[in-house]
This record gives structure tokens, C-alpha cells and sequence, in this order.
């Protein structure tokens, strides 16, 4: 009896084993490519975010539309592979925001602090850029963020010609 009493046990550890394996890897898979995480490198220091990367022209279109909040470190980066002009506005964006426009170069061009959540007025990045970064409405003041202040992450200097 005891030596069938083992097998359940045995096969029950193989399987723990195998299933913990396949969560951190999937977990290792997930994080792998690093276009989650976001350094925004201003004169008070590097300052890091976890971001949503969108760079198709639905996820585009939706960005935060309808999103009730975002964490103080969190935002979503916008790609649009080359650097061109780029214009937003807040229709049914609950959350006030901060616009940062990235040339393809990881150089922040210029920065919209607080956008006016629901306000259909155009915000236009000024010169053309690859990136806009959306964070928290006020976030870039805290951080000190100015203009010719860097952005490091994955997809920088990786613009399509």
C-alpha cells in the first residue's frame, strides 16, 4: 500500500514543478522585451514608468479614451515608427494628462502639462516626432521634465524610414 500511496505524491511534485516553469516563463516571455519600462532623464534624476506601448492606428485612436486612472508612474507611449507631426485632443479622456513629444532620437521636443480631460482643442506637438508619451496630468513638473531632457526605452532609435 505505502508504495502506491507515493506515486500520487511524486506525480503531484512533477506536476508543481512543471507548472511552476511554465508561469515563469511565461512571466520571462511578458517582460522580455522591455517596451514596458520607460526613463525619463531630467536634471532631478532618472525617473522610471511602466507604459503601454500603442503603435497601430486603432490603439492609437483609443489611447486613454475612457480609462478612470493611471498611476502616478504609469502612462502610455505612443510610436509612430517615423517622426512626423502629431496632434491629440482629450475627447472622452477622463484623467487630465501630460503630453510629452519624443523625437525618434529619445530627445523630448516639447511637453502639453495638464491637458483638460474632455476638451476637444487640438494639441499639436509643434515639430514632427516619432513618440508621445502620455502620464499623469502634472507629473512632468514634478519630475522636472524639460525640453532636450532624454527618453530611454526599447523602441528609440529604432524608427521605420
Amino acid at each position: 500500500m505505502m508504495l502506491f500511496a507515493h506515486r500520487p505524491v511524486s506525480r503531484l511534485r512533477r506536476f508543481g514543478a512543471l507548472l511552476i516553469a511554465i508561469v515563469l516563463g511565461w512571466m520571462l516571455a511578458a517582460c522580455g522585451n522591455g517596451e514596458d519600462r520607460l526613463v525619463l532623464h531630467t536634471a532631478s534624476g532618472a525617473h522610471a514608468f511602466t507604459v503601454e506601448v500603442v503603435d497601430t492606428p486603432e490603439t492609437r485612436a483609443q489611447g486613454l479614451m475612457f480609462r478612470q486612472e493611471l498611476a502616478p508612474d504609469a502612462g502610455m507611449l505612443f510610436d509612430y515608427r517615423r517622426e512626423q507631426p502629431a496632434s491629440f485632443w482629450m475627447r472622452n479622456t477622463f484623467i487630465p494628462l501630460d503630453m510629452i513629444f519624443v523625437g525618434a532620437d529619445g530627445v523630448v521636443k516639447s511637453i502639453h502639462v495638464n491637458a483638460r480631460p474632455h476638451d476637444v482643442t487640438p494639441i499639436t506637438s509643434g515639430v514632427p516626432v516619432q513618440f508621445v508619451l502620455e502620464i499623469p496630468g502634472g507629473r512632468s513638473v514634478e519630475i522636472g521634465l524639460e525640453p532636450g531632457d532624454r527618453m530611454e526605452h526599447a523602441r528609440v532609435g529604432k524608427s521605420e524610414q
